[in-house]
């Protein structure tokens, strides 16, 4: 998307300022700092599953948790960046 932008801004002359650059670099670390969130949940929660087999259950619930929390922060991260983006 972002290279589309870009080419129809070079074919037309056009001046698109560094807005849509840093959106793109916005939304981009949002979904890079969830990835990061959600794997270290899941690397930690399987650590803490293997050394204590009986409190599996309180920690999946807790994990979920953690999960869509980390989720809906970087879904508005990644909202404002594409908004950065599609609106003039």
């Amino acid at each position: 998307m972002l290279s589309t932008i870009l080419l129809n801004a070079a074919d037309n002359g056009a001046n698109i300022g560094i807005g849509y650059g840093l959106g793109a670099i916005g939304a981009g670390l949002a979904a890079l700092g969830a990835g990061i969130g959600i794997g270290s949940i899941g690397s930690n929660g399987l650590q803490s599953m293997a050394r204590q087999p009986e409190i599996m259950a309180d920690l999946r619930t807790n994990m979920i948790l953690a999960i869509a929390f980390i989720e809906g922060t970087s879904f508005f991260g990644m909202v404002i960046g594409l908004l950065v983006l599609l609106i003039k």
